[in-house]
């Protein structure tokens, strides 16, 4: 019989409403015991979703509840380290929503909490279980467009009402911690290199930080440039280009990888395949429009974390990957400050 793991949330906005509270429901022998949250309202609304749970307004007294062997942490990014490290003192095993800190010297307590603890610590970069991500991936690994020659995301919203933390840096908001972190991940996930050097301008339109423009270069050399937004257009997309073709993928409007192979670009059996391929992706749309949240990812990164508490497997990413995102969006900040490329071992924090 599959052990039960008993969790508790800790944060109750909208999004762990949203995604994490709808998707931990739908893991068999998963139990939400406890949720905590310093707003009422915010508590008794999930406590109607999960009457099973233990309220608490202060979430140190739900981590000294023995009972609870996992905690999914949700809070506003300035209190992701602070809670992350209480959570590993208490011996919990910890997935933890992105970024892991919004300063270095905080995200290297939290590891070296999670280190000693020795317990599970999975960070929410959740996108690396999206199928279209995962299916780019292994396009790029097996050399179907030839030597990588260059790289290009976007990850962009419309201007929208965004909550007070998030108009500011120093509360833990900013398109880069945002935005640019889970980029800054997929990018060590797509190509296996560490980034070692980063030039970006960050510009401020309705909130402080909300636009960067990033360059990266990677140990091999590739070159990846990035935009981030959140006074754009909804669009979350990574084009890679060989010296034998191109990939291209969006995460809100594709159904598959498109590749296309140098000297197709205009040929007419191509468009036909294109279309095709739209025709084809149906039963994949379908799918994603029932995901919570149209994100698959979730669900498969949220139940890699419980696996991992029950022993069955490692999780990752993990809260190194937090780390190595983080460092280089402090080189990214240092970047835009000093109008100069920043070397990644040029950081004081650097490892």
């Amino acid at each position: 019989m599959t052990k039960q793991v008993k969790l508790g949330i800790i944060g109750c906005g909208h999004i762990a409403e949203l995604v994490h509270l709808n998707v931990l429901a739908r893991i068999p022998n998963v139990e939400v015991s406890g949720v905590a949250d310093c707003d009422a309202k915010r508590l008794e609304l999930f406590n109607q979703r999960a009457p099973t749970a233990r309220c608490f307004d202060d979430y140190r007294e739900l981590l000294r509840t023995s009972a609870i062997q996992a905690v999914v942490i949700c809070l506003p990014s300035l209190l992701h380290a602070e809670a992350a490290i209480a959570a590993f003192e208490n011996g919990k095993h910890v997935y933890l929503e992105k970024p892991l800190a919004t300063n270095l010297e905080d995200a290297e307590r939290t590891c070296i909490a999670w280190k000693k603890a020795n317990t599970v610590g999975m960070i929410g970069f959740n996108y690396r279980y999206n199928p279209l991500f995962r299916e780019l991936r292994a396009h790029i690994a097996s050399g179907s467009i030839g030597a990588l020659v260059g790289a290009h995301s976007v990850f962009a919203t419309p201007k929208r009402e965004i909550p007070v933390w998030k108009r500011t840096r120093t509360a833990g908001g900013g398109v880069l911690l945002e935005f640019a972190s889970h980029h800054i991940d997929l990018v060590h996930f797509f190509f296996g290199q560490e980034i070692r050097e980063v030039h970006a301008e960050i510009k401020s339109y309705a909130s402080e930080g909300d636009t960067a423009s990033l360059q990266f270069t990677l140990d091999n050399g590739l070159c990846v440039q990035s935009f981030f937004s959140f006074t754009a257009i909804e669009e979350d997309r990574f084009e890679i280009f060989g010296d034998k073709g191109r990939l291209a993928v969006d995460r809100y409007r594709s159904s598959a990888v498109e590749v296309v192979k140098s000297g197709e670009e205009f040929s007419m059996r191509k468009r036909v395949e294109r279309g095709f391929s739209q025709l084809s992706g149906a039963a994949y749309r379908i799918k994603k429009a029932l995901a919570t949240a149209q994100e698959l990812s979730y669900r498969t990164a949220l139940g890699v974390f419980v696996d991992a508490v029950r022993g069955s497997t490692f999780a990752t990413p993990d809260l190194e990957d937090g780390l190595r995102s983080l460092k280089v969006i402090d080189a990214a900040e240092r970047s835009a400050r000093n109008g100069t490329e920043v070397l990644l071992n040029d950081s004081p924090h650097a490892t």
